[in-house]
């Protein structure tokens, strides 16, 4: 483990390429992502903020931040950055880095959870099966969550499984929920 923004650099890289993720020493700290961003409008998320900790090597500081999570990856402040910082894929990265560490909301680590389960991060509910049939179609897409295709929900956990995600979630397979879930009943 080196500092935060070789890390970045380092495993950023593996997926957008180095120099891409070299782009956050360009970030001027104008403040346009801040300034554009929808998230930041109706939640703590400061874009430039989590820039310039990153910078100063803040690792602790970042990924205990509630706000690490709160970025919509809607490419706003990438598109409106003057120095081109590649800021969307910067905080993708950081949140995997985050997540490696142990570091992930609850929240996050539910749509985890939803899609052990059902294949789907927002799962069909009663609701919406209801709707479907309402206006004509069978009550459940033709997806990983429907009873006929066992197959493919099979193939996601496998997934779950070979990339240890299920582990970095600390799943229950057993249970089918997060342990702590478990342990809260």
């Amino acid at each position: 483990m080196g500092t935060l923004y070789e890390d970045i650099v380092d495993y950023g890289g593996e997926v957008f390429g180095k120099e891409h993720m070299e782009s956050l020493r360009d970030c001027v700290q104008c403040g346009k992502c801040t300034g554009g961003c929808p998230s930041g409008r109706n939640t703590a998320l400061r874009t430039r903020k989590l820039m310039q900790m990153a910078l100063l090597d803040m690792r602790e500081e970042i990924f205990n931040a509630p706000e690490l999570w709160f970025c919509s990856t809607c490419f706003t402040c990438y598109d409106r950055c003057p120095k081109e910082v590649k800021t969307t894929d910067i905080i993708r990265i950081l949140r995997n880095l985050a997540a490696k560490e142990g570091h992930m909301s609850v929240p996050h680590r539910m749509i985890g959870v939803y899609v052990m389960k059902t294949g789907h991060a927002v799962p069909i509910g009663p609701a919406q099966m209801e709707l479907r049939e309402a206006v004509g179609l069978e009550s459940q897409p033709p997806t990983a969550q429907h009873p006929q295709n066992k197959e493919q929900l099979k193939q996601v956990q496998t997934l779950f499984k070979a990339t240890n995600y299920d582990a970095m979630i600390d799943f229950d397979w057993d249970t089918m929920n997060l342990r702590e879930a478990e342990a809260k009943k």
